[in-house]
């Protein structure tokens, strides 16, 4: 096996050249480092990775733990670390939970004995547990996606509780009263803020969540160990005091299951129940996007998030006061799978206040019932419609899609 000694010989320089060249740091004039480049090649050299790590006291690597690594939206983050971590001379290691408490201690074990030089965390669960090891070790954490009940943690996330107040109004507003939930585990902060934010939206039109339609079970698809949208789709629709005209999804893995358990029971989206979800599929992934949902910016909060923790390697600092708490805003993206209640299964309510927490701009897609025509959107209410507001487009009238996901099994 070659050795620097090696690679100076051939490039007649010094050790101390050939380093500089390595790790880009020094002068070194550009026909010298020509001349090292042409010698490490020839010599296929690469550098010894544990001694650099000995002499540095750093590894050079981040770890990106998340609970469900086939998500869409923890890959666009995954893709937004890799982005700021490279460039910066950071490989990333990544590490799949799947919301088990039991697997993440594992891998921030693991993490710990190699000696990466900072985590960026999805936790299983809301409390800061997770923390004390990486703490005791003197190991940066950044928080993504969820609240921990500590300050003492950077965080990047968006504001679930604002859109699922967001995607709530606006079911309230076509009309609906009767709306189911279907969220993740009750120990995750996302699945409790999503649930609150559909209370308070009905809270504030005058009406009452029923506990009936509320449904805490896992984020992922078909797992067969926790309950899915499927399956929770399939409760609510039994429910003693009759089905939902409306289902909110706490995210877009169980938006599939719903809507597959929609179609076997030879229900319609929107015309019979109308379906909407926290959470966008990458673009490119579908032509012609169908799902209401609010969307949020996976890429920026993996980027961003990736930024704040290389800024805390670089000061030396794993525990500070001045924790960043980073809220991203989120897209209300309206499309065909909501619409107005049939007539008669449901009362028209009040609108509801607008909100004014978090952030978030409406897009509507062509052929949704909020960018109908007010003679044809009272055609399908069968009751008098205002005037329509202007509004923005963002995908052309689409056929219903199929509710499986793309590669689901």
């Amino acid at each position: 096996m070659n050795t620097i000694s090696d690679v100076a010989q051939r490039a007649g320089v010094s050790t101390m050249t050939v380093s500089r060249v390595l790790n880009s740091s020094g002068y070194v004039s550009a026909a010298t480092r020509q001349r090292v480049e042409q010698a490490i090649a020839d010599l296929s050299y690469v550098p010894n990775a544990l001694a650099r790590q000995l002499r540095s006291k750093r590894t050079k690597a981040l770890a990106l733990v998340v609970s469900d690594i086939s998500n869409p939206f923890f890959t666009t983050i995954a893709r937004g670390v890799g982005d700021a971590a490279g460039p910066r001379g950071f490989t990333v290691m990544y590490g799949n939970t799947d919301e088990s408490e039991e697997e993440e201690a594992k891998y921030l074990r693991v993490l710990v004995e190699r000696q990466v030089d900072g985590v960026l965390l999805v936790p299983a669960r809301s409390s800061a547990e997770s923390l004390r090891l990486l703490r005791a070790h003197q190991v940066p954490v950044v928080v993504i996606d969820r609240r921990l009940k500590t300050r003492h943690v950077d965080c990047v996330r968006t504001d679930s509780e604002a859109g699922a107040y967001a995607l709530t109004q606006h079911l309230v507003e076509l009309g609906h009263r009767r709306i189911a939930v279907l969220s993740g585990k009750r120990e995750v902060s996302t699945s409790q803020d999503r649930v609150a934010g559909c209370e308070r939206a009905l809270r504030e039109a005058g009406l009452r969540l029923d506990l009936d339609l509320v449904r805490f079970g896992g984020f992922n698809f078909g797992a067969p160990d926790q309950a899915d949208g499927h399956l929770m789709a399939l409760e609510v629709l039994a429910a003693p005091e009759g089905p939902p005209t409306a289902i909110f999804c706490a995210n877009n893995f169980i938006a599939f299951g719903a809507m597959r358990a929609l179609r076997e029971q030879g229900l319609a989206i929107p015309d019979d129940v109308s379906v909407v979800a926290f959470d966008d599929l990458p673009e490119g992934w579908v032509s012609e996007p169908f799902l209401t949902v609010a969307s949020q910016p996976a890429y920026e909060i993996g980027h961003r998030a990736a930024e704040i923790l290389l800024a805390r390697i670089a000061d030396g600092c794993h525990e500070h006061e001045d924790c960043e708490d980073v809220v991203l805003p989120f897209d209300l993206k309206v499309r065909r799978s909501s619409g107005p209640p049939r007539a008669g299964s449901g009362a028209t309510v009040r609108t509801a206040t607008r909100s004014r927490r978090g952030s978030a701009r409406t897009v509507v897609a062509a052929g949704s019932p909020r960018a109908m025509s007010p003679p044809l959107r009272a055609a399908r209410r069968g009751v008098p419609s205002p005037p329509a507001a202007r509004r923005r487009t963002d995908a052309q009238d689409p056929p219903a899609p199929s509710a499986d996901p793309p590669g689901a099994r």
